[in-house]
């Protein structure tokens, strides 16, 4: 198995090439978050960020992953006789599994035969034609509501050629799609990706470019070019602008990305999103640490950053 990498912008050109399968770790039926109406959200594995709060760090990385809950461990040992490398010990400590990532190969085998589920998976491979058949049995929900499928990740453009493909079957079905991306794509092909769907879903997480780097590991500026292109084609947009405490809430910072998307002449809304730690806990099962630790904002004043937005014309709505 070729080894786990971070999806970087120097390799996004090779990403996404694979025109059979893509690489999914989460799949959510009915969800009211993301985008219009009801819809079923697909989160590819992916992403070429590396935000310091994101809550979906299992969707940064685009190979499969071990994922590791050590308090379902009920002592089996199968593990143990399965991994190569002996990177797998059983304690008797509170977590009764323990990993070592520096010998893990990440060949998953131990998965395959823990049956407590203290060992699995984040990351599973699908055809189009899989995904799709997934996708289609939640179609009744996407009339009634005006609802549909939404890609994101990770980030949908670096597995482009599999998400443009699964785009165009969809609108054989009639059924709406919206692309959830942090608009970081250097290539003509994330760039038709996003031309494709019917909506995109566009992360904002600062106009500061210095900030947004120490913030993300990458530059805002391909972000902004991409966005005000995708606006400038008339395609719908929808802006979420996730809202992290002494990062990116201050006036002068709110008043700078309400400035920029008030030249948006596509721009249907902008949806504030809280900060919050609900994904900590991927972080262990990952082997990381999790290393933001910044207060939640108050909703006075996310009610002020509404306030900011909406006094230039902003249509704004708290939460996705």
């Amino acid at each position: 198995m070729e080894a786990c990498e971070q999806s970087r912008p120097d390799n996004a050109v090779l990403a996404g090439t694979d025109t059979e399968r893509a690489l999914v770790f989460q799949i959510v039926h009915g969800s009211f978050v993301d985008g219009p109406g009801i819809r079923t959200t697909i989160f590819l594995k992916g992403c070429p960020l590396s935000c310091l709060w994101c809550c979906n760090p299992e969707g940064q990385a685009q190979c499969p992953e071990l994922k590791v809950t050590a308090t379902l461990c009920n002592g089996c040992g199968n593990c143990l006789e399965v991994c190569s490398t002996a990177a797998i010990a059983l304690t008797d400590n509170a977590d009764p599994v323990v990993v070592d990532r520096a010998l893990c190969t990440g060949c998953l085998m131990c998965v395959e035969v823990c049956h407590a589920g203290a060992l699995d998976r984040y990351g599973v491979w699908y055809t189009v034609d899989e995904l799709f058949a997934i996708a289609k049995k939640d179609e009744q929900y996407y009339g009634v509501s005006g609802g549909g499928v939404t890609i994101g990740g990770g980030e949908p453009t670096l597995q482009s050629r599999f998400v443009r493909a699964f785009v165009r079957k969809c609108r054989e079905h009639y059924i709406h799609t919206a692309l959830d991306t942090c608009g970081y794509t250097v290539n003509e092909e994330g760039l038709r990706a996003l031309q494709e769907a019917d909506m995109v879903l566009f992360d904002i997480k600062g106009l500061d470019p210095d900030q947004h780097f120490v913030d993300t590991a990458v530059s805002n500026e391909t972000i902004l070019r991409n966005l005000k292109h995708l606006s400038d084609l008339g395609k719908p947009i929808i802006v979420r602008m996730p809202l992290i405490p002494g990062h990116n809430v201050s006036d002068r910072q709110v008043s700078a990305a309400a400035q920029f998307m008030a030249g948006l002449p596509s721009l249907e809304r902008v949806d504030l999103m809280a900060y919050h730690r609900y994904g900590t806990v991927k972080y262990g099962q990952l082997g990381r640490a999790y290393g933001l630790t910044v207060p939640s904002l108050p909703d006075n004043k996310v009610d002020h950053i509404k306030q900011i937005l909406e006094n230039h014309g902003l249509r704004v709505q708290i939460g996705g």
